[in-house]
């Protein structure tokens, strides 16, 4: 469970309090009503530390034209300030978070008690740094700038190996950045190459844009981090810091694009208006010939005609995995209500063997590809799938195959055998008991089996198991059952493509 909320808003402060902590709390408090006006962010507010004594090589130094060395003494705030700061976060409701530029802040931040650590553009691939901040137990947040790919890749890496908790945010480093430059295909690139990512967006555009957070929400970023403050005369913003009205105007339009995108995790639930629209364009169902109560209704004993009545069974209802039967006498060219029928849809129950099977893959760590066709077999009908059954991931069949096998707890493949194939088993996660021609052994991982042809074999796992079979070419019809009633069902196989 991660500690960085998906919709997370953070206002980067940098050296917009300009070394006046008074200046600092006042933009503080001057976007604190932003909280309670847009419930649908978490919001934090980001500080920059620094040890300038150390971090500032000594021959620069005092150095006034050397743009950032100047900015960042001439902002520079004591300790006692820097705290002060902090607690004026915590108390107007923001997350306090922070980043560091030099390893000597890492501890400093973790004793002033922000709840999240960021990782600059700048600083990407600062791998000392970023040593010392994955020693602490912050969650990370990461803008990547201009970081070639195999930095990326080798940060993902990192944070993965550590257990570490992680955003990556798109960022182009120009301040401000022009739209030429955006590069907001980047956060698909990247969500593509690495699924299991979260990513973020750190925005530079011009103040008065209020559109790209739009674009950053609909590909599907889940934070977003923006320079902000409150100008004085005294005091003008920068070209890429925008004021409060300016970001409250930022949030409508990412408000905007939250409801506009909807759900990202699972299929949306469509409305009682969509569903009517849908219903009312589709085929219903007529009788073609004479149905008798009791009579299963298939494809051939309907025709269907445009526009349906209510309650009229309609073509959409109609698939390999519903079964219709009559509950009333229908003459011919009648229409075919649903309350004259029995409806069993057993598309629900494959997909609920299915979820089964993908959250046991899941637990093995066992590596699949990404999409796959998953096999399951019935093999005395899928409501007993869970009593009897297999399922399994054909990787390559030519002159040698390789399937993953999963068999689910306690459920039982039944005796088979083969003329032609010959088999291996190569246990990778549970124990499998195996009994191949009435002798029983127990294959643990790392265990390896040979089946030859002609051997009658059977499985069962205790716990649930993930297995190999490695084998000579499958041929379709060179599985032989024991009991007939199998291979009379000759529907006792149900091919599902699905994306991990």
């Amino acid at each position: 469970m991660s500690n960085l909320p998906d919709n997370l808003v953070i206002f980067e402060m940098a050296n917009n309090h300009m070394g006046s902590v008074n200046h600092g709390e006042k933009i503080v408090r001057d976007f604190s009503c932003l909280i309670n006006d847009f419930p649908e962010f978490t919001f934090a507010f980001k500080l920059q530390y620094r040890n300038l004594d150390t971090f500032i090589r000594p021959d620069y130094v005092g150095r006034l034209d050397v743009k950032h060395v100047k900015r960042f003494e001439e902002t520079r705030l004591s300790r006692i300030e820097q705290k002060r700061l902090v607690g004026v976060i915590k108390e107007n409701g923001f997350l306090p978070m922070c980043t560091p530029f030099d390893n000597e802040s890492v501890p400093t931040i973790v004793n002033d008690e922000f709840k999240i650590i960021k990782i600059a553009s700048c600083s990407f691939g600062d791998w000392p740094l970023i040593e010392e901040i994955s020693k602490t137990d912050l969650p990370i947040i990461a803008s990547t700038g201009g970081a070639k790919l195999q930095t990326i890749d080798d940060l993902i890496v990192f944070f993965e190996n550590r257990n570490k908790d992680f955003i990556l945010q798109h960022c182009v480093g120009e301040y401000p950045t022009p739209y030429e430059n955006m590069n907001l295909n980047q956060i698909d690139f990247l969500k593509i190459r690495h699924p299991n990512i979260r990513f973020g967006f750190s925005t530079h555009e011009d103040p008065c844009d209020t559109n790209l957070v739009q674009m950053a929400i609909s590909k599907g970023a889940i934070s977003f981090e923006k320079h902000v403050g409150s100008p004085t005369k005294e005091w003008p913003l920068n070209a890429y810091s925008s004021n409060l009205e300016q970001t409250r105007s930022w949030l409508n339009n990412a408000k905007k694009a939250l409801i506009a995108c909807g759900k990202i995790n699972c299929r949306y639930e469509p409305t009682k208006v969509e569903k009517t629209s849908l219903k009312s364009l589709q085929r219903g169902a007529f009788a073609k010939k004479e149905v008798k109560i009791g009579q299963k209704i298939t494809e051939a004993d309907v025709y269907f005609a445009f526009p349906p009545s209510d309650g009229q069974l309609t073509a959409a209802d109609f698939s390999k995995y519903c079964t219709i039967t009559a509950q009333n006498n229908f003459a011919k060219d009648s229409l075919i209500s649903v309350e004259d029928l029995e409806i069993n849809n057993n598309k629900d129950v494959l997909l609920n063997c299915v979820n089964k099977v993908i959250d046991l893959i899941k637990n093995s760590s066992v590596i699949v590809p990404q999409k796959f066709d998953l096999e399951i077999s019935h093999h005395y009908g899928l409501e007993n799938f869970f009593d009897f059954g297999l399922s399994m991931i054909t990787l390559v069949n030519r002159e040698y195959c390789k399937k993953i096998l999963i068999s689910l707890p306690n459920q039982v493949h039944p005796e088979q055998y083969h003329l032609k194939k010959e088999e291996t088993f190569n246990i990778l996660y549970g124990s499998v008991e195996l009994t191949v021609d009435n002798k029983v052994r127990k294959l643990i991982p790392g265990d390896i089996f040979t089946i030859l042809p002609g051997q009658k074999h059977k499985f069962v796992s205790a716990n649930g198991a993930v297995f190999e079979e490695i084998s000579s070419t499958h041929i379709k019809d060179d599985s032989y059952y024991t009991d007939p009633k199998i291979s009379e069902n000759l529907n006792r196989k149900s091919l599902v493509k699905w994306i991990i």
